[in-house]
């Protein structure tokens, strides 16, 4: 499958609280394990200096997955833009597509915690415009469309015939809009209601947007684990925008229920009414350990995803109908 296809469901991935060689192992496993049990691929994602439950490499993190990965993709979504030359980041993309290809899959976010600024020693000042310009130069190299002074570069001649599929991180109308333009498809906040989903969503397809709508969503089959997610949200509090944070759940927007039916069914509404087109589902938060994780990706394979893919392609065919 495509990386972001129309109803993949893939699974959002964090490191534990492990030493540095057990955490690339663990990742490598998981990541395994998820498409054994059934996913289509996995997702990383970016903080530095030691931010609790990330790393500081995303590209790094996805060749680490694909390499212990028999099938499935897996992506880098969302990489901060804004701490790199956009140039440099397509080309790294790029490479590892015609490594893996058809397996990568990229993703990108403005970024908004001072301490990854300063460890790259990046200004926040100009942040939407140098994201919204380090986007553009993105989508055009990966799509290959506009190669530009990267035209004798192989691999990005090579997204000429074998684009990489982009996400863009969004959270208002004016960030869906800017990803229509740019033909990219939008991965919304885990945290956002299910009505204000649909407004972001509506307001892409409006625009002319045609790429993918990946609706993030926290799932626990069994007994969730509120605590750490609630100390997870705190964090994400001290420094999320207001305007953001105006637009959270107040459970957390985490689905759960000891019964693998319901949870399929409850997860699949939620994509029914928030318009996405693809799922990536989060069970890490720190305080979950390996073994959870595990136990969580093997019973969400088993007793899930079987119904959850039924469901959708029945929306699927209704579609077409």
């Amino acid at each position: 499958m495509i990386p972001f296809e129309r109803h993949s469901v893939s699974l959002r991935m964090y490191p534990h609280a492990l030493p540095a060689s057990g955490i690339v192992d663990e990742l490598r496993t998981q990541a395994a394990l998820a498409v054994a049990s059934g996913f289509d691929g996995v997702m990383v994602s970016e903080h530095h200096g030691g931010f609790a439950g990330y790393l500081p490499d995303p590209l790094q993190q996805a060749g680490w997955a694909l390499e212990a990965m028999p099938r499935g993709w897996a992506a880098a979504c969302p990489l901060l833009l804004p701490l790199r030359p956009a140039a440099l980041v397509a080309e790294e993309v790029a490479w590892l597509a015609a490594r893996f290809p058809g397996r990568v899959g990229f993703g990108v976010a403005a970024g908004a915690l001072q301490l990854d600024f300063d460890i790259a020693q990046v200004p926040m000042e100009g942040l939407t415009a140098r994201f919204r310009d380090g986007l553009a130069v993105v989508a055009g190299l990966l799509s290959g469309r506009e190669p530009g002074l990267l035209a004798g570069d192989q691999a990005i001649a090579r997204c000429a015939e074998h684009p990489v599929p982009v996400l863009s991180a969004a959270m208002s109308p004016a960030a869906v809009r800017r990803a229509a333009e740019h033909g990219v498809g939008i991965v919304m906040d885990s945290l956002s209601t299910v009505g204000r989903v649909r407004e972001l969503t509506d307001a892409y397809r409006a625009a002319g947007g045609t790429a993918s709508c990946v609706l993030v969503r926290r799932v626990w089959l069994g007994d969730p684990p509120r605590d750490e997610v609630a100390r997870q949200v705190d964090v994400y509090r001290s420094y999320a925008s207001s305007a953001a944070m105006s637009h959270w759940g107040e459970d957390e927007e985490m689905l759960t229920s000891h019964d693998g039916d319901a949870l399929a069914r409850a997860v699949a509404d939620v994509v029914r009414a928030g318009g996405a087109d693809a799922l990536n589902l989060r069970i890490h938060v720190p305080g979950v350990g390996p073994e959870q994780a595990r136990d969580q990706i093997e019973r969400l394979g088993r007793e899930v995803l079987p119904v959850l893919r039924a469901e959708l392609e029945a929306d699927m065919d209704r579609s077409r109908a």
